[in-house]
């Protein structure tokens, strides 16, 4: 006869049946568009959502269009053409996700839009949160693993995403227009938590700077950040005003004379190939820039530090 422990080893195992499944993630993004933003459209063989954090869209698909208040999310098939614009002049703030699924239950949610409650955007927030613990933030395609990730941050996100899709799923049976009857906190407008949207403001900052000091020596301007981080000429500006305390030009210029001075005590190149190197038009601009910022010219900077080494 066998004994209990072979019993208790040989049980029947139950195989959990998944409803959905994500099978790979394309794209994460949180975006802060100008006022006048218009997204020309796109269509693509994966799932997407996009949800509106503030402001208003309109979005226009293959079956008509769509007026998205804040608190709204739309659902995007695959291979379904979609473009939207912001309205009323608001700016608006949107979260979209593109991702692979492909179990059946998907099919709910066809043409969807849905008032969003509580619950379901702080998932929202823990799917956003673990992306940042993921990938490096802002978000870009394709998604750059970070050299440290939060351990299981993937794992979670995916879990997360799963969640709030399958909790939406369940719901659609009970809705009514986008409400749930059963629910009356879905009559809600939830947005991003002040703390959460100061995080990404914060770290949309250090991307920003990130990204100058990598490109000193091109020709940066407002419009070109802009188009490269998805925000607006305002934000851009007022996340260079709180966080660094001027402008956002004034920002660059003190960026590339301090990299001047480094470049002037390391003698790697001579004053000429300094400007050159930090994209200076001239050596008479770049000299004019330098003694505006420091007090003194180039040249008389290269002689002080000589002078403090004793040379």
């Amino acid at each position: 006869m066998p004994n209990n422990q072979s019993i208790l080893d040989n049980l029947q195992r139950t195989r959990l049946k998944p409803v959905i499944v994500v099978q790979k993630l394309i794209t994460l993004y949180y975006f802060e568009f100008g006022k006048n933003y218009k997204f020309p459209g796109e269509k693509h063989n994966f799932w997407e959502f996009l949800y509106v954090d503030r402001g208003e869209v309109e979005v226009s698909t293959d079956e008509g269009q769509h007026l998205l208040k804040q608190g709204s999310i739309i659902f995007h098939k695959p291979n379904e053409f979609h473009r939207f614009h912001a309205v009323e002049g608001i700016a608006p703030n949107v979260i979209v996700i593109t991702f692979d699924c492909h179990s059946p239950a998907m099919r709910k949610f066809n043409n969807k839009v849905l008032k969003l409650g509580e619950e379901d955007r702080k998932l929202l927030v823990q799917i956003m949160n673990e992306g940042q613990n993921a990938f490096v933030f802002p978000f870009d395609f394709p998604l750059k693993r970070l050299d440290s990730p939060v351990p299981g941050s993937e794992q979670l996100l995916k879990c997360y995403l799963e969640m709030f899709l399958i909790v939406l799923f369940r719901r659609l049976d009970h809705l009514v227009d986008g409400f749930d009857r059963n629910d009356s906190k879905s009559t809600r407008v939830p947005t991003l938590t002040p703390a959460t949207r100061e995080n990404f403001e914060e770290d949309l900052f250090k991307s920003i700077v990130r990204y100058l000091v990598e490109h000193l020596a091109e020709e940066l301007s407002v419009k070109l950040i802009c188009n490269q981080f998805y925000i607006s000429r305002t934000r851009l500006q007022n996340l260079f005003q709180k966080y660094a305390g001027n402008t956002f030009m004034e920002y660059i210029i003190h960026l590339r004379i301090r990299q001047a001075k480094s470049l002037i005590r390391e003698e790697t190149y001579n004053l000429t190939g300094i400007a050159e190197e930090l994209g200076f038009s001239s050596i008479h601009y770049f000299s004019k820039v330098f003694k505006k910022e420091t007090g003194m010219s180039p040249s008389e900077y290269a002689r002080s530090v000589k002078a403090r080494m004793g040379g």
